[in-house]
């Protein structure tokens, strides 16, 4: 198994299974989101679910590592393509036989990363580590990760920055999930098809859908 994963077809399984799940965790991170167009009780109810749920709590360190490894792996295989690559100095125009997103994973990846700082040090180091303000709710007190949120895409340049985090991401998921099940060997000219279908209208709603919570916040208090 050990030599399997050494290999290159080993190491873009990984890539594959791992981008499989993180992007599973994207749709269950979607859903939670869209609690915050419910309002705050809704919002802060589900929030408090995921941090004190015992199963989520379990899942969290395992998604790091799935984190961890897609990144590590995409980096290494991007790294030995480069090196293998013969005539470097040789310029292929691929714009007609592959897709923008396909040709610029890499670079997607890269600019994800850094929103994903961005986003991580925003919201989940603040929502887990520092002290933003507690409500009631059936007796028990939970913290008011709403007003956190919504002080937070009030400022209209984090907003572009996050619009445009979601889109890329939309972009690197969209290939990235017709590209796994091909690599996994789940690919063939039926499915091939309906992968394609499957990822760009998730794709779509991964982008849309955290554009339109994080705008709509922006909106709302442009317009109070």
């Amino acid at each position: 198994m050990s030599n399997f994963f050494k290999a290159s077809i080993g190491r873009k399984v990984l890539v594959g299974l791992s981008g499989l799940f993180l992007f599973s965790f994207i749709l269950v991170h979607l859903t939670v989101n869209l609690f915050l167009l419910a309002g705050q009780e809704s919002y802060n109810i589900a929030t408090h679910f995921m941090t004190t749920n015992p199963v989520i709590q379990t899942i969290e360190p395992i998604l790091a590592v799935g984190f961890i490894l897609h990144i590590a792996y995409s980096v290494w295989l991007t790294f030995l393509n480069q090196k293998t690559r013969p005539q470097k100095f040789l310029k292929v125009d691929q714009s007609k036989s592959s897709t923008w997103a396909s040709r610029n994973m890499f670079v997607l990846g890269g600019l994800i990363f850094v929103f994903l700082i961005i986003h991580i040090s925003n919201f989940w180091y603040k929502l887990n580590f520092t002290e933003i303000g507690y409500i009631e709710h059936g007796g028990e007190m939970m913290k008011d990760a709403y007003t956190m949120v919504a002080s937070s895409f009030a400022i209209w340049w984090y907003v572009v920055i996050y619009v445009a985090g979601a889109v890329l991401l939309g972009f690197h998921l969209n290939h990235g999930f017709q590209s796994a099940f091909q690599t996994i060997g789940l690919s063939n000219e039926i499915w091939r098809k309906r992968w394609t279908v499957i990822g760009n209208f998730l794709s779509i709603v991964i982008a849309a859908g955290f554009s339109i919570i994080a705008l709509y916040f922006l909106i709302k208090h442009l317009i109070s």
